[in-house]
């Protein structure tokens, strides 16, 4: 059995769950969230002002969703009532990005100019043309629109350009020394 299971994901006092069949959908400031789960692995249900998980049999695969399930709850309630954001730097020159529309539009030494359509529930700002700040009450899509920002053009490590995530260590290599 899972500890991290084990333990109840407890409500704050803006957000509201509600189970039915194996699917939560958590609603708070920040947006609506909802997610289904395979009953045959777990068993959701509401204890007052809180959401407990139950595996549904003693086998390891359920052990193992019992915890994971739990955490995906944790985070929805998490991402509903503070959201989620990740910080990206663009470095280089001539490297910039800007928001157009519903897009976000990336300059990054290629001879075209990327554009990002940005999906609902996601908001994208950028700071002094360098700075990406992606926030959402998602926790994956927000993790997985930051990804997709990186790899458009990853950190190389000779002069330190391109994307990375702020806080992130980039690993610099010394050049070729003149013979």
């Amino acid at each position: 059995m899972s500890r991290i299971g084990k333990l109840p994901v407890v409500l704050p006092a803006k957000v509201k769950a509600t189970v039915v069949n194996n699917t939560v959908v958590i609603e708070g400031p920040k947006g609506r969230l909802e997610h289904s789960f395979n009953p045959a692995h777990v068993k959701i249900r509401m204890d007052g002002n809180a959401v407990k998980v139950d595996p549904a049999s003693e086998s390891r695969l359920c052990g193992a969703m019992h915890g994971t399930a739990r955490s995906i709850i944790a985070g929805m309630v998490k991402g509903v009532d503070k959201g989620y954001e990740k910080k990206l730097e663009v470095a280089g020159v001539g490297f910039k990005a800007e928001v157009k529309g519903k897009a976000l539009d990336l300059s990054l030494g290629f001879s075209h100019e990327i554009l990002l359509p940005i999906p609902e529930g996601i908001s994208i700002k950028v700071e002094n043309s360098t700075v990406i700040i992606v926030t959402g009450c998602d926790k994956q899509l927000v993790g997985q629109i930051a990804a997709s920002i990186y790899q458009f053009y990853p950190v190389e490590p000779y002069k330190a350009k391109g994307v990375h995530v702020v806080g992130q260590h980039i690993r610099r290599k010394e050049g070729k020394k003149a013979g």
